[in-house]
C-alpha cells in the first residue's frame, strides 16, 4: 500500500512538471497598418474586395499568356524545389511527433573473455573452480528509454516543426506570385519590343520614301548632297534599331521559356500590346487583409512562432532532464543456459535526473541569443509588413501617373503624326524643307517608341499591384 502511494505520488508530481512552462511566447505583435493605402480610392469599411482575391486565371485573360504561367506554376524549377521542401519539411514534422514514444532497442550479445590467471578475475575463477578459464556471457534484452517533456523542450520541438512546414507552404506560395508576375511582365515586354519593331520598321519604310523624293530632287538640282546624305542617316537610325529589337525579343522569348521550364525556342502569340486591356476596377481591399493575403508576411509571422520555440528549447535545456531506462531479457553465461526460462529472465528499471553544471555558462547564452533571435524576428515582421504597405502604395502610384502619361504620350504622338503626314504634304509641294521632314520623322519614331514603353509599363504596374496584395498563388 506505502508502495502505491509513492508511485502515484510520483507520477503526479511528473503531470504537474510537465505541464510547466519555462519560457514565456511574444505573441504576433500588432502592425502599424494605414486606414487605407496611399493613392488609393477612398474604401469604405465594407469595400474589403480585391484583385488579389481573383484567380491568375481570371486576372490574366490572354490565352496565350495563360498558357505561359500554367506551365511556368507546374514546371518552373524553383517551383519544384519548394514542392521539394514542404515534402522535407512533412516528414521532419512527422518525425517530431515521435519525440514523445520512447525508444526501444533489441539487442543480442554474445562474448568470451579469458583472464590471466593472476588477475583478480582469474583468482576468483580459480578459486570457484567452474571447470573453465573462459568466461562467457550471452544477453538478449530489450531497453527502453523515456525523457520526460518536464519542461517543454519536446513540445517546443513540436510547434517549431509545425511552423517550419507551413513556412514551406508559404515560400511556395510566394514563389508562385513572384513567378506569375515575372511572367506576366517578360510577355508585355515581348509585346512591346513587338510594338517596337513595327514602329521601326515602319518608320524605315517612310524614310525611304522620303530619300526617293530626295534623290530625285537632287537628280533635278533642287537640293544637295547634303540632303540626300541626311535623309540617308535618318534612315539609319531607324534601320539600327530592328536588328537591336530582334535581339531582345530572341532573349525575351528565351527566358520566358526557361521561366516555364521549357528549352528556349519562339513564342508564338497572336496578341499586340494595344490590345492588352487593363482591369476596369482595381480593388485594393483594406491594408489589414495583406497580413493573411502576402506570403511572405506570413511566413515572418511564422519565423516568430519558430522563434519562440527556440527560446523554450534553450531555456528547457538549462533545467534538470528526466530520464527512465529499463531493460528486460534473458542472460547466462552458458550458452546452454541461455534460453533457461525463467532461470535466465533479468529486469533492471532506472530513473535519474541531469542537471547540467559546467556548461550552465553556454547554455545561458544560447538562451540569451535566442531571445535576441527572437526579438530581431519580431522587427523582421514588422519591417515585412512595412514593405508590402509600401509595395502597394508604389504600385498604385505608378498606375496613376503612368495613365496620365499615356494620356500626354498619346496625344503627341497623334500631333506628331499629321506633323508628319503634313510635313510630307508640304514638302512635295515645295514649300517645305528636307529639314523639316526628317526632323518631323524622327519625332514621330522616339514619340511611338516611348509610348510602347509606357504602355508596356502601365501593365507592368498593374502585375506589380497584383503581386503586392498577395495575388497570384490561387
Amino acid at each position: 500500500m506505502k508502495r502505491s502511494i509513492i508511485y502515484y505520488t510520483f507520477a503526479l508530481l511528473l503531470a504537474i512538471l510537465s505541464a510547466c512552462k519555462v519560457s514565456k511566447d511574444v505573441a504576433i505583435p500588432k502592425a502599424e497598418l494605414p486606414e487605407n493605402f496611399r493613392n488609393a480610392a477612398t474604401t469604405t469599411p465594407a469595400d474589403t474586395a480585391s484583385v488579389a482575391d481573383i484567380q491568375w486565371k481570371n486576372f490574366f485573360t490572354d490565352t496565350v499568356l495563360q498558357k505561359l504561367i500554367d506551365s511556368a506554376v507546374i514546371r518552373n524549377y524553383d517551383m519544384l524545389i519548394a514542392v521539394k521542401n514542404i515534402d522535407e519539411a512533412q516528414l521532419l514534422f512527422k518525425q517530431v511527433k515521435w519525440n514523445y514514444v520512447p525508444a526501444v532497442n533489441l539487442n543480442v550479445t554474445a562474448n568470451s573473455n579469458r583472464p590471466s590467471n593472476n588477475s583478480l578475475t582469474g583468482l576468483s575463477i580459480a578459486q570457484y573452480n567452474i571447470g573453465t578459464k573462459h568466461i562467457e556471457d550471452y544477453s538478449a534484452n530489450a531497453a527502453l528509454s523515456w525523457e520526460a517533456d518536464i519542461w517543454g523542450r519536446i513540445r517546443n520541438q513540436q510547434k517549431g516543426a509545425l511552423a517550419a512546414y507551413l513556412q514551406t507552404t508559404e515560400a511556395k506560395k510566394l514563389i508562385q506570385t513572384n513567378i506569375v508576375a515575372n511572367v506576366s511582365q517578360g510577355y508585355y515586354n515581348l509585346l512591346m519590343l513587338d510594338a517596337q519593331l513595327d514602329i521601326a520598321q515602319k518608320n524605315v519604310r517612310l524614310n525611304d520614301s522620303t530619300l526617293t523624293i530626295i534623290k530625285l530632287q537632287y537628280d533635278a538640282g533642287q537640293v544637295t548632297l547634303l540632303a540626300v546624305q541626311q535623309a540617308e542617316a535618318q534612315k539609319l537610325v531607324a534601320a539600327e534599331l530592328i536588328p537591336q529589337f530582334e535581339k531582345n525579343i530572341t532573349v525575351q522569348e528565351n527566358a520566358l521559356r526557361i521561366l516555364t521550364g521549357r528549352l528556349p525556342d519562339q513564342i508564338v502569340r497572336n496578341s499586340k500590346l494595344d490590345q492588352i486591356a487593363l482591369p476596369q476596377n482595381i480593388g485594393t481591399g483594406l491594408p489589414s487583409a495583406i497580413l493573411s493575403r502576402r506570403p511572405d508576411v506570413k511566413s515572418a509571422e511564422l519565423a516568430l512562432a519558430i522563434a519562440n520555440s527556440n527560446v523554450g528549447i534553450s531555456k528547457a535545456a538549462m533545467y534538470p532532464a528526466l530520464q527512465i531506462t529499463a531493460s528486460g531479457g534473458i542472460n547466462s553465461f552458458r550458452a546452454s543456459n541461455w534460453f533457461n526460462v525463467p532461470a535466465s529472465l533479468f529486469g533492471i528499471v532506472a530513473g535519474g535526473v541531469a542537471q547540467p553544471l559546467l556548461d550552465h555558462k553556454r547554455l545561458k547564452t544560447d538562451y540569451l541569443v535566442a531571445k535576441v533571435d527572437r526579438e530581431k524576428t519580431v522587427l523582421q515582421f514588422r519591417q515585412s509588413v512595412l514593405n508590402a504597405v509600401g509595395e502597394v502604395s508604389d504600385a498604385l502610384v505608378a498606375i496613376d501617373k503612368l495613365k496620365s502619361q499615356q494620356t500626354i504620350a498619346m496625344s503627341r504622338v497623334n500631333t506628331l503624326q499629321q506633323a508628319t503626314k503634313n510635313a510630307n504634304l508640304l514638302f512635295k509641294n515645295g514649300l517645305a524643307t528636307y529639314l523639316e521632314v526628317i526632323t518631323a520623322q524622327g519625332n514621330v519614331l522616339q514619340s511611338e517608341l516611348e509610348l510602347a514603353s509606357i504602355k508596356r509599363d502601365e501593365l507592368n504596374a498593374v502585375s506589380d499591384l497584383y503581386r503586392s496584395l498577395g495575388g497570384g498563388w490561387r
